[in-house]
């Protein structure tokens, strides 16, 4: 009985910690949620939403405790790095990890002069794979990457 209690404990301090929501829950997110998250990131940062939301649905489908064999976590698949960069204190936190990706995906937009093809190849392969490449990156996965997100964003 005292394990229980000590488990339901560390549960609740979790979830008290991260406003209620528990790392490495899986679920994903109902689709009203997700446009909600969108919508707010999309205005704050000037990229449409639509773009968002297929980037948000190719890197994790809607799960907020998404994490890759690389280490991307969250619902934009953010690298650490990217989250340190953001000031993020919690990367599975969805509002947190959904400014911040879309804040990143801003800055390729500028980066790659609102070259939507470039920017998204850029958000898989990383930026310096799509300079060196001089566009998309040969790799099979940023190909099927791109257009996947690329059909999404067209059909939203």
């Amino acid at each position: 009985m005292s394990r229980l209690l000590g488990v339901c404990s560390l549960v609740a301090l979790l979830c008290a910690c991260s406003g209620g929501y528990l790392p490495y829950a899986s679920r994903s997110l109902d689709p009203m949620a997700i446009d909600s998250l969108v919508s707010g990131a999309s205005q704050a940062n000037g990229v449409p939403p639509g773009l968002v939301r297929a980037v948000l649905m190719a890197e994790s489908a809607g799960n907020p405790s998404a994490i890759s064999v690389a280490g991307a976590q969250g619902l934009m698949q953010l690298m650490p790095g990217t989250s340190a960069g953001c000031g993020i204190a919690n990367p599975f936190d969805p509002t947190q990890n959904v400014e911040c990706g879309t804040g990143y995906l801003h800055s390729l937009l500028r980066r790659y002069h609102n070259n939507v093809t470039l920017a998204v190849a850029a958000y898989n392969a990383g930026p310096g794979a799509v300079d060196r490449y001089h566009g998309v990156p040969p790799y099979p996965e940023t190909r099927a990457y791109v257009a996947r997100v690329l059909n999404a964003y067209h059909n939203y």
